[in-house]
């Protein structure tokens, strides 16, 4: 082919071609630099609420119901989050809200907020939490929907929390439990970088508490991102980069950013006790954790139990919570395995139509 045969520039479409890029690569610079300047912020945890329970620092918040008396479930939801993030989690952001999905299929819904812990509560652990605080709020969600059963989703820490709990109240009225990848077994010891991490000669867990009394936020945070140090230093910004002329995006990165650095310290206590008798001891699973003077059992669970692990949890391998199930007393016991990660689980773009709709079907069938 000669060069009289080739095909002939077309600079009228490159010049236009050009001047898209241009103009995208300006949008792009001015939403990197509002963003970097924390000059653009998204709403979170939108759905109308009211708070109807507090004590110290914690609050307990129902949701508005949103379809008609005659179309609620009668059994309740109580939303538990782990100790050291913020539980509007549940409700990110509209369309991507685990809350407001819940509430469009008529459960009553409440969140438990454990609030932010000052230094006066440092003393604080799991019995505090799982026994004296939780059943506080159970008790106010009670009078405040007139139903003495009611079902209870606890995640991460949370989930081992209302584990407790229902283990040493079985009779308390919980009809219903939903644990979503839940720390319980803590048996092999090179299941998890935590695990590695924790269970370390030179993590000295005593000296830490004592230094900082509640373990700052930053530590914990720090500790989380350091599971994928290139993933969550890099990655996740170059692919915000990637997609800045994007508005959906850009907003649903956003709302995630604003949560995973919106975090909560680790009462001093419930941190060294998370590490010794849990991490170190597992003290749960083997019948050897004692609270109120007596064995928390799993064996005492009575409640119609789901149990939902995600297949790519760096953070809570499924090591951890699969075993559970041959532990519980429950005889209706189900265990469900998802796509997604320890979070992305339930605000991934897949949520709605995977994690959602099994753990409402599921409920639906229990709840009336």
């Amino acid at each position: 082919m000669t060069s009289a045969d080739a095909a002939p520039i077309d600079f009228e479409r490159m010049t236009e071609q050009l001047l898209k890029e241009i103009e995208r690569t300006t949008k792009s610079s001015d939403m990197a630099a509002r963003i970097a300047t924390n000059r653009i912020k998204v709403a979170v945890g939108q759905t109308p609420k009211e708070q109807i329970w507090a004590l110290n620092k914690m609050r307990l918040y129902h949701y508005y119901p949103q379809v008609p008396p005659e179309q609620r479930k009668p059994i309740p939801l109580l939303l538990v989050f782990a100790l050291i993030n913020r539980p509007y989690i549940f409700d990110l952001r509209p369309g991507n809200s685990f809350v407001e999905f819940m509430l469009k299929h008529g459960y009553e819904v409440y969140l438990l907020d454990w609030g932010t812990p000052g230094p006066e509560d440092a003393h604080y652990d799991f019995e505090d939490f799982s026994l004296k605080f939780l059943p506080r709020a159970i008790r106010a969600m009670k009078r405040h929907s007139g139903k003495n059963e009611f079902s209870m989703l606890g995640w991460c820490i949370g989930a081992t929390i209302v584990t407790i709990y229902a283990a040493m109240r079985p009779d308390d009225g919980l009809r219903n439990l939903i644990l979503l990848t839940a720390p319980i077994d803590f048996s092999d010891k090179e299941g998890s970088t935590f695990s590695r991490w924790l269970n370390t000669e030179y993590y000295n867990v005593d000296e830490l508490v004592r230094q900082f009394g509640n373990v700052p936020a930053a530590i914990i945070e720090y500790g989380n991102k350091m599971l994928k140090p290139v993933e969550n230093y890099i990655g996740t910004y170059l692919k915000l980069w990637d997609n800045l002329d994007n508005p959906a995006v850009v907003e649903a990165w956003l709302a995630m950013n604003t949560w995973v650095t919106d975090n909560v310290d680790f009462p001093g206590a419930a941190f060294r006790q998370w590490v010794v008798e849990f991490f170190r001891e597992n003290r749960l699973m083997e019948n050897k954790l004692m609270m109120e003077g007596r064995v928390v059992d799993l064996a005492n669970i009575k409640a119609n139990l789901l149990n939902v692990i995600a297949d790519k949890d760096h953070i809570v391998p499924n090591c951890q919570s699969r075993s559970v199930m041959d532990r519980v007393g429950s005889k209706d016991k189900k265990l469900i395995e998802l796509k997604g990660g320890h979070i992305g689980i339930m605000v991934g773009s897949g949520a709605s139509k995977r994690a959602w709709p099994q753990i409402e079907s599921w409920l639906s069938e229990r709840s009336n």
